[in-house]
């Protein structure tokens, strides 16, 4: 790999555990403010911005992406997406950490299991050339289309459908994901800095979906799927739509077996812990603050 290659994704190792702490931050804050909503944009905030631990975690998150903006600018997306995506790993631990609780076998075994995807997708990964690609207008944006229609969908019918929390946790990771893949379209410059423009409004209403989340589940459910659905994404966007290279021959299986590893470490992270009787009545808005 070229040296610029390999700064982006030190760059990237940094960002992703610098947004992990942060993601811990502003779940233990929000949990305990009165209830947000996306009807109620001003209000919701308002209560954020004058709440002081989660103004501190979103500078750190703010940072983080300074940092994975930067990696962009120096390597391929689907390599930085491959390390960015570990950040599920380094947030189950922190959150046990931050809890002062053990993990449950399930909640192990999904972090690993992801993991070990992740850790699939950097072997895969070392069959391209590390080279960057651009792609195609239209097909960028069919796909970025079809990601935040995919967000729109989840926020109308999925909350019927999944856990408390789940629902916005990936609605969020699909804005998110629109914004991760704008983000890498923006620093290429020229006409493509006009991606700024969704990217802001990506990040925008991913933030503000986890803050929601956040009240109604668990850290490590709500940030964990958003994480994985963050990154998924766009490492596919980066192969399908971008051109980046693809492996061949076996590194091209192992390709597969990743998708699937972190297809299977989302699903079991994304079912809640079972929570105790004093627990369940004291509800999500009594979490700790971090």
């Amino acid at each position: 790999m070229h040296t610029t290659t390999v700064a982006g994704l030190g760059l990237a190792l940094g960002s992703t555990v610098l947004i992990s702490l942060a993601y811990l931050r502003e779940h233990g804050a929000a949990a305990a403010l009165p209830q947000l909503s996306l009807r109620r944009p001003l209000r919701s905030v308002g209560l954020l911005l004058s709440d002081r631990p989660w103004l501190v975690g979103f500078v750190m998150e703010t940072g983080g992406f300074g940092l994975y903006a930067a990696a962009l600018a120096l390597a391929p997306l689907a390599l930085v997406q491959s390390v960015a995506a570990g950040g599920v790993g380094v947030l189950a631990f922190a959150t046990a950490r931050f809890e002062r609780r053990r993990l449950s076998g399930r909640e192990i075994a999904g972090a690993v299991v992801a993991v070990a995807g992740l850790a699939c997708l950097g072997v895969s990964l070392a069959g391209g050339d590390a080279r960057d690609a651009h792609g195609a207008i239209i097909p960028i944006a069919l796909w970025l289309g079809a990601t935040a229609g995919a967000a729109v969908l989840v926020m109308a019918t999925g909350r019927g459908l999944f856990q408390r929390g789940v629902a916005d946790g990936i609605a969020g990771g699909l804005f998110f994901a629109a914004g991760d893949i704008c983000t890498k379209l923006a620093t290429e410059g020229g006409i493509r800095t006009l991606f700024v423009i969704p990217l802001i409004l990506g990040y925008l209403l991913g933030t503000s979906l986890l803050q929601i989340g956040y009240q109604r589940g668990a850290a490590l459910t709500v940030a964990g799927v958003a994480t994985l659905l963050t990154n998924a994404i766009p490492i596919a966007a980066g192969t399908v739509v971008l051109g980046e290279p693809l492996p061949t021959g076996a590194l091209g299986a192992v390709r597969a077996l990743a998708f699937a590893a972190v297809t299977v470490g989302a699903i079991l992270l994304a079912r809640p812990a079972k929570r105790s009787p004093a627990e369940a009545a004291r509800g999500p808005g009594h979490a700790s603050r971090v």
